[in-house]
């Protein structure tokens, strides 16, 4: 089981970006963006359920989104109108007889 997640890179406030996590040797049935900033816990931004049913932090209700494409085996998450306190890793998750962790992307919100 592999999690690759990409997309993330510099941006300024106010700007977008668009993470990806594609899994490989399992089939998406639910799977959770995390991020990690400097000298803080990991914390839970969004998840996606079977079904599509979907869940989000309060400080990123409304500027982010996440969604699936089952043919790709792969999740997204689109993050709108990001803010500097958006900056950190951010990890995708699922959990498939167990933990599994994406290797992280660097997402970093500065003018």
């Amino acid at each position: 089981v592999q999690l690759q997640a990409s997309g993330g890179g510099l941006v300024q406030p106010g700007g977008s970006l668009r993470l990806s996590c594609r899994a490989s040797g399992i089939s998406i049935i639910a799977m959770d963006w995390y991020r990690q900033a400097p000298g803080k816990q990991r914390e839970l931004v969004a998840g996606i359920g079977k079904g599509g049913r979907t869940s989000y932090a309060d400080s990123v209700m409304g500027r982010f989104t996440i969604s699936r494409d089952d043919a790709k085996n792969t999740v997204y998450l689109q993050m709108n109108s990001l803010k500097p306190e958006d900056t950190a890793v951010y990890y995708c998750y699922a959990d498939f007889f167990g933990p599994h962790w994406g290797q992280g992307t660097q997402v970093t919100v500065s003018s």
